[in-house]
């Protein structure tokens, strides 16, 4: 059975991170995915470290099930080729710097002229207006101007700290995808296309503001400044490495209380409902680090699980893919390439019951579907040839 979006098209204009990333997610899903690539290389992260088989673990993990085709934009043979792709395709990503598309003549405004249907996603880094709009943009950037990296320090008057992780590219990814959904649905209904904008920086401060701006909810009364209720992490060590352990709930405190045989931290006054739990954090989770010391980390699981304690041990990356967890949601997946060899990835993480996501086939060699798609839009060998030997696109050495 096809995956969800299986008969849909999407021209990806994207690099890096977070485009590719959104439109794998619907490539997984079974939309037929055309990334064009400059002739220049392609996708710079097919270029960065950690590679094999001449393919970078970044691009294979934020590629597959996409076919690669190069046009040169900047040509006007290019550009028609693109006008062809996109007046038959559902959706049309990028992510330019704001205005650049237009400028090069393939924003919406113009794309829609020909494709009234078309759902078109532009991926901006701060914004699409005001001072920042046509800065260039990283992760750390996001991270800092959003407010997170004080948010992961834990206090305003604590040094700030990047999340170590790219969250702001990452997410983006994924809350474009879910949008592009979004506006395919729209557009079941109402018959019409439209232009859909999210920026990196949008995204994060939406993310935060779910659970981390409760102090800048209500007008009239936000905080000056924001402290950090404990400068202890939920992180503890125990004999032989560490472990996390959420105690939210009175219940859950005695629980802790039995497993580590402490019975008389349930005579402390400073503890005896939720409310003091919470008043006297930073006791209660030195407390429960001191206790935590005495046993490994299994040992400590056991007599946790057993109390209905919820707990969890810490991994490392080599540890992950081997949890008895991690198999049995059967989240990573061995796949053959034809040039990088054999792989570990995650599968598109939403499991449909009745038209289940794929894996058809891995990352593209760069350039290696442009003959095809061009010969689907009706050239000829001759055209094509013509194409080539100006310039305007580029076929990989397995289509010559």
């Amino acid at each position: 059975m096809a995956g969800p979006l299986n008969g849909y098209r999407v021209i990806d204009l994207t690099t890096m991170i977070s485009g590719p990333l959104a439109t794998m997610i619907l490539a997984d899903q079974g939309a037929d995915v055309i990334k064009i690539e400059t002739p220049t290389g392609g996708d710079f992260s097919r270029h960065v470290a950690t590679r094999r088989g001449g393919f970078s673990a970044s691009f294979l993990n934020n590629n597959r099930n996409k076919r690669s085709v190069v046009i040169d934009l900047k040509k006007e043979s290019g550009l028609r080729i693109l006008h062809e792709l996109a007046g038959s395709a559902d959706v049309v990503i990028q992510n330019f710097r704001p205005g650049v598309a237009d400028r090069i003549g393939i924003g919406y405004a113009e794309l829609s002229q020909r494709n009234s249907q078309l759902v078109y996603m532009s991926i901006a880094g701060f914004g699409f207006a005001g001072p920042y709009a046509n800065r260039r943009v990283f992760d750390p950037l996001i991270q800092s101007l959003s407010g997170l990296t004080t948010v992961q320090a834990g206090s305003d008057n604590d040094r700030p700290r990047l999340v170590r992780t790219i969250l702001p590219d990452k997410l983006t990814g994924f809350a474009a995808a879910q949008a592009i959904c979004a506006a395919l649905l729209a557009r079941h209904k109402t018959g019409s296309g439209q232009h859909v904008k999210l920026s990196m920086m949008d995204t994060i401060i939406s993310f935060l503001w779910s659970s981390d701006m409760g102090g800048h909810t209500f007008v009239g009364d936000e905080m000056e400044q924001e402290v950090a209720q404990s400068f202890i992490d939920l992180i503890y060590e125990t004999q032989d490495g560490f472990m996390s352990v959420a105690v939210m709930r009175h219940t859950e405190w005695v629980g802790l209380s039995r497993a580590v045989e402490r019975p008389e931290w349930l005579e402390d006054e400073r503890f005896q409902d939720t409310a003091g739990l919470e008043e006297h954090k930073n006791a209660r989770l030195e407390l429960t680090q001191s206790a935590l010391r005495e046993r490994t980390t299994a040992d400590w699981i056991e007599r946790l699980e057993a109390q209905d304690v919820p707990c969890a041990p810490v991994l490392s990356r080599k540890e992950v893919i081997r949890h008895a967890q991690v198999q049995a949601n059967k989240i990573l997946v061995e796949v053959d390439h034809p040039k990088a060899g054999k792989l570990r990835q995650a599968r598109n993480a939403p499991d449909f019951s009745a038209t289940p996501s794929e894996y058809r086939f891995g990352a593209p060699v760069y350039g290696i579907d442009t003959q095809q798609v061009l010969v689907d839009l009706g050239y000829d060998e001759k055209q094509i040839a013509a194409l080539v030997a100006d310039g305007s696109v580029k076929r990989s050495e397995t289509e010559t």
